[in-house]
C-alpha cells in the first residue's frame, strides 16, 4: 500500500513548532513513502482581519534543505483564496509550488470572518448557520483555479460539540463536488490526526458517484506525533468507496498510486 501524508504543517505555519526535519522523521518512522508540507498561507487571519502577504521564502528554504530517501513534496494551505483573487493568484503561480489544498477556515466577512475553531455553538441551530455560511464559502472557492483539492469539507464538525447530520446539506454537498470533478480537481480526506475517519465514507461514495477520481490524503499534523496519524485507514476507506489510487502531486500535476 502507498501511504501519503498530503496534509501536514511545520513550523511555518503560526499554529506548529514543528519544524521540517522532525515531520521527515516522523514520516519515515510511520512507513509513508510520501510526505507533502501545506503550510498555512491563509488570506484571512483567525479574527476575519485580511492577513500580511504570504512571505515564501522562509518555506522554500527549509525545503531546499532536505535530502533524504522519503519523497518530499512542497505544497501550501490557502484559506480562503476567493476572498483576493490577486494575492490568490499571484501565490499559485509561484513555480517550486507541487500541491495547493483550498481551504474554508473561516466564516464569510458578511458573518464576521471569524475562524470557525473560535465560534460558539450553544445549541443545534448555530451549529445549522456555521455550516450553512461555511458551504456558501465552499461554493464560492471552487469556482476558482486557486486550488488542486478542495480541503477539509467537513472542517466545522469537528468543532461542534453535537453529532450534526449532514443530510440537509446533501443537495449541496453533492453539487459542490460535482463542480470540483467538473473542473478537474480533487478532494482530500483529512484525518484531523487520526480522529475523524468514520463520516468520510459518505463523502467519498458520493464523490465516487459524482465521477471523481482525485483523492489525497492528510492527517492535519501540527507536530511530530501525528504525522500520518488515520492514513492506513483512510486508504481503506478510499477502497470500500470504489477508488484503487490514490493521488499525489508534482509541480501542480496529479499522479495516481494504487492503494
Amino acid at each position: 500500500m502507498y501511504l501519503a501524508d498530503y496534509h501536514t504543517h511545520t513550523q511555518i505555519s503560526p499554529d506548529s513548532e514543528a519544524p521540517l526535519a522532525g515531520m521527515v522523521e516522523a514520516a519515515c518512522a510511520a512507513g509513508l513513502s510520501e510526505l507533502c508540507v501545506t503550510d498555512h498561507c491563509d488570506l484571512l487571519d483567525e479574527t476575519g482581519c485580511p492577513a500580511r502577504p504570504w512571505d515564501w521564502a522562509p518555506s522554500l528554504e527549509q525545503f531546499q534543505v532536505y535530502s533524504g530517501p522519503l519523497t518530499l513534496r512542497l505544497g501550501l494551505e490557502l484559506g480562503m483564496p476567493h476572498l483576493n483573487p490577486g494575492e490568490a493568484g499571484r501565490i499559485c503561480a509561484l513555480p517550486e509550488l507541487d500541491f495547493i489544498i483550498g481551504s474554508v477556515h473561516n466564516f464569510s466577512p458578511a458573518k464576521g470572518g471569524m475562524d470557525f475553531f473560535f465560534a460558539a455553538y450553544p445549541d443545534e441551530a448555530a451549529c445549522h448557520a456555521a455550516l450553512d455560511d461555511y458551504f456558501s464559502s465552499v461554493e464560492a472557492l471552487i469556482g476558482t483555479d486557486y486550488y488542486d483539492v478542495l480541503g477539509h469539507i467537513i472542517y466545522p464538525l469537528r468543532y461542534m460539540p453535537f453529532p450534526i447530520s449532514l443530510e440537509r446539506w446533501r443537495d449541496r454537498i453533492r453539487g459542490i463536488l460535482e463542480t470540483v470533478v467538473s473542473k478537474g480537481k480533487g478532494i482530500e480526506v483529512n484525518t484531523y490526526r487520526g480522529r475523524t475517519l468514520g463520516p468520510w465514507l459518505e463523502i467519498l461514495t458520493l464523490y465516487h458517484a459524482c465521477g471523481g477520481e482525485i483523492v489525497t490524503l492528510g492527517s492535519d499534523a501540527h507536530i511530530p506525533a501525528h504525522v500520518g496519524a488515520g492514513i492506513p485507514q483512510a486508504a481503506e476507506l478510499l477502497r470500500a468507496a470504489g477508488f484503487s489510487c490514490v493521488a499525489v502531486y508534482q509541480r501542480r500535476i496529479p499522479h495516481f498510486q494504487p492503494i
